[in-house]
């Protein structure tokens, strides 16, 4: 049987105590994807999306967001969050969008990976969505993570 480790016996929400945990270093990659019309692809492609800067606005979100996950989330740790990396793809059929998130402590940072790469695609999504009211965010998971008790993961 499974056992929810942010339940009590009782059933009840709880916060998992990393108290005792040692610290070391783990990261995560999340991906997520944005689709949208050939013509907003054409103008992220050669800079002319009325708003401006589109990928530089998501990457500074996606950054952002990922240290305010234990703002969002309630259930999760406040961590250092050591490094974010968010990159920003324009392909054909919109923005691939991965988001790398590391850090030397008790607990992951999926989470974090996560969050940054889902606030990036929305903010993909309100640069855009004056132009093409079509847009979508198709995808959003996480694709490795690296350290801790579970040890190294990679989706196939």
């Amino acid at each position: 049987m499974t056992r929810f480790t942010h339940l009590d016996d009782a059933g009840n929400a709880r916060m998992v105590d990393v108290t005792a945990k040692t610290p070391t270093v783990r990261s995560a990659t999340a991906v997520a994807s944005v689709r949208c019309s050939p013509e907003v692809v054409a103008a992220l492609r050669e800079g002319t999306v009325p708003k401006g800067d589109v990928l530089a606005v998501a990457r500074v979100a996606g950054i952002a967001a990922a240290k305010k996950v234990p703002d969002l989330l309630p259930l999760a740790h406040v961590i250092g969050v050591h490094g974010v990396v968010v990159d920003l793809d324009i392909v054909d059929e919109g923005i691939d969008i991965s988001a790398t998130v590391r850090t030397a402590d008790r607990t992951g940072v999926e989470m974090e990976a996560l969050t940054a790469v889902t606030v990036s695609a929305l903010a993909v999504v309100d640069m855009i969505k004056g132009v093409d009211r079509l847009s979508e965010i198709v995808s959003a998971k996480v694709v490795a993570k690296s350290g801790g008790r579970s040890g190294d993961w990679a989706r196939r």
